[in-house]
């Protein structure tokens, strides 16, 4: 390892020198963990079909189920999003991972409406709290150069577990077995997940520079090493003062209030449109005429688009930045969303539709997530980002009930909602819009505004 570097910011020794080997390694986790996170949210819509003609439910109650977790994603991106900024954020994932592995498992015992839903709502709670912290993890081991690529593959990894979750779930688990062993299996991987992150995943350095535990420099130089960069002789004294960081910090903050409310309601409109897809295709198309596992397909198609289009996306944000790229794709999957919703006559039809639509969508979640990462300081952005998901989340826990709602009560239902859905991500484009027409920078390159703010809080 080389030499002290000194006074110096371990936050730009990281973002500021190639990335190494183990930050890429640790980037490949947080793909993985966010791919099990695309499964586990999309286990429920996978099991769907089987779960209405096993207890023969409605679609309103249908609704309910597939909301619960979506609801407990909301309240755990606020609230475990806060832990990881004060726990950190390995004990956060590590803690997050044992939550959804029991609520996966106790969703597959479940036989009523009722325990299915408290056991979704507990996974959704594990999987909002990783969905904060993985997205920070991401931010604040890759270099400045390594970024946008980064978080291009990490948000791929959500449909790619949906990918492999659908291969999984119509060419084995629903053909040989039933719903439950989606959830089981699911349990399972989620189980795997715990001691690898254990292993391999270091404490960022951020996370010691903002928080300033008992022993942060040793901390901090400890983690630096585990990346293979120097270590350091102090941490910058700028930091020191001001009260702890807390998700009120990100609505309080004069300078990121705006930033914080138009990404969270932008984020709230394109994911009402986003998890009306993932959740009811499947149901969609095998009311349409198909099995459920030929509807379970659709969904496969649909991540698959969903994950050409991040990566594809990456690379037009390192070539053209946040801003267009994010609009145009939110503006094309109006249009998709509208392609979908007309309806075809065969399966494969319905495939590529449900593939042009993710395909869109999911590029914009990269756009959005990469201001996420930009937007927040490090001693809040999993706060932050955690609020944001918080609120997003808002939109996809409406998405399926209003759905069912409308499926039950109102003729040509599923037309309405596809119009619902394509006003709701309009809503979503005008947020950027007006999200852009600001200046969105670095947040931790401003670490001296950020610490005068905090100070000035604290007096």
């Amino acid at each position: 390892m080389a030499a002290p570097s000194g006074d110096a910011n371990p936050i730009n020794v990281i973002k500021d020198t190639p990335m190494g080997m183990r930050q890429i390694i640790v980037v490949i986790l947080m793909v993985f963990l966010n791919a099990l996170d695309g499964f586990d949210v999309l286990s429920s819509a996978f099991a769907a079909p089987g779960i209405m003609q096993d207890w023969g439910i409605t679609r309103t109650e249908l609704g309910v189920v597939l909301s619960a977790e979506l609801i407990g994603m909301g309240v755990g991106s606020v609230l475990l999003g806060g832990a990881a900024d004060k726990y950190g954020r390995k004990a956060t994932m590590l803690a997050c991972l044992v939550v959804m592995a029991i609520g996966m498992f106790m969703a597959s015992q479940s036989n009523a409406v009722t325990p299915m839903t408290i056991w979704r709502f507990i996974t959704g709670l594990g999987i909002g709290g990783m969905l904060a912290s993985t997205n920070a993890v991401v931010a604040e081991v890759t270099s400045r150069t390594g970024r946008s690529v980064s978080m291009a593959f990490y948000v791929i990894g959500y449909p790619l577990g949906g990918v492999i979750g659908g291969f999984a779930a119509q060419g084995w688990l629903l053909v040989d077995y039933d719903w439950r062993a989606v959830f089981i299996f699911g349990s399972i991987v989620t189980a795997v997940m715990i001691p690898l992150v254990m292993a391999l995943v270091p404490e960022t350095p951020a996370y010691y520079v903002a928080r300033r535990p008992e022993g942060a420099l040793e901390k901090a130089n400890k983690s630096l090493a585990a990346f293979g960069k120097p270590a350091l002789v102090s941490l910058p004294t700028l930091e020191e003062t001001g009260p702890k960081p807390k998700a009120t910090d990100i609505l309080a903050n004069p300078r990121l209030r705006p930033i914080t409310l138009l990404l969270a309601f932008g984020y709230l409109f394109h994911t009402f449109t986003f998890y009306y897809i993932l959740k009811n295709a499947p149901t969609i198309v095998a009311l349409s005429g198909y099995t459920p596992a030929e509807g379970a397909s659709s969904l496969t198609y649909a991540n698959i688009g969903g994950a050409i289009g991040g990566a594809i996306f990456g690379f037009f944000l390192k070539k053209f930045g946040l801003k267009g790229p994010t609009i145009g794709a939110l503006l094309l999957g109006v249009g998709a969303v509208l392609y979908f919703g007309l309806g075809h006559e065969s399966l494969w039809t319905w495939r590529i539709a449900a593939l042009l639509t993710m395909f869109f969508l999911n590029a914009a979640i990269v756009g959005y997530y990469s201001a996420f990462a930009l937007s927040f300081p490090a001693y809040a952005r999993a706060s932050g980002t955690g609020f944001v998901l918080g609120v997003g989340r808002a939109g996809a826990a409406g998405s399926p009930i209003v759905a069912g709602w409308l499926f039950d009560h109102i003729n040509g239902g599923a037309d309405n909602l596809f119009i619902v859905s394509a006003i709701m991500s309009l809503g979503s484009v005008i947020a950027v819009i007006l999200l852009w027409v600001m200046p969105v920078r670095d947040a931790d390159d401003d670490l001296e505004v950020a610490a005068a703010e905090r100070q000035k809080a604290a007096a």
